[in-house]
């Protein structure tokens, strides 16, 4: 019986269905994110296709050395979120939350790092639409380039500060002694979302910095 401070409910029939429930709604959530990006890298490909050789200058004036940090610092933090949910199987709650924290760290330096960029395309004149005047790239293709370049990593910066706040819950619950070993959902299925926003710069960066 549920009471006001057990996290099982009743209606699940047992914390195995409860479990179970909570990770299969995650994951519809997340295929329809999956379909959502996809539809922009299908639309990257088409102009990539018309575009070939402005797309390729203009993702050389991207700065793919920074780029490289920021996917060391993603991937990292994926790893603590790794750690997260291991530590919090075993009852670890205060390394639960340290690794958290850490994982929010490392993702507030990929968005710094990211803020930064944006700052150096809008001198540049590098931005979507009728704000494009970037002489050093054609504006026919090099204007496409740059409005995909800032719906991908804008639309990824948003999941992120999403994925942030989730995991700064979850940090602020560790530490407040809210997950068990025998209670860690939350842990786990935000642990899935952090790793889509992983999962799609993998993509992303690729696709943007590294094209040839």
């Amino acid at each position: 019986m549920s009471t006001e401070t057990s996290p099982w409910e009743d209606h699940f029939s047992g914390p195995e269905n409860q479990s179970h429930a909570a990770q299969l709604g995650m994951w519809i959530f997340l295929g329809s994110e999956v379909l959502l990006f996809t539809n922009l890298f299908v639309g990257y490909g088409v102009y990539r296709y018309y575009y070939p050789e402005v797309f390729a200058e203009a993702s050389r004036h991207l700065k793919a050395d920074w780029a490289l940090v920021q996917t060391l610092l993603l991937v990292t933090s994926s790893l603590m979120v790794v750690l997260a949910v291991h530590y919090i199987r075993q009852g670890r709650q205060f390394l639960t939350a340290l690794v958290l924290l850490l994982a929010i760290l490392m993702g507030v330096g990929f968005l710094g790092i990211k803020g930064w960029e944006y700052w150096e395309h809008w001198k540049e004149g590098a931005l979507p639409g009728e704000y494009y005047h970037f002489e050093e790239i054609p504006e026919q293709g090099g204007s496409l380039f740059y409005t995909l370049y800032f719906l991908l990593t804008g639309l990824h910066a948003i999941h992120m500060l999403v994925a942030l706040g989730l995991l700064g819950w979850l940090a602020f619950g560790a530490v407040a002694g809210k997950y068990t070993a025998g209670y860690h959902i939350p842990v786990e299925v935000g642990g899935l979302y952090w790793h889509l926003v992983d999962v799609f710069w993998l993509f992303i960066y690729p696709l943007l910095y590294l094209v040839e």
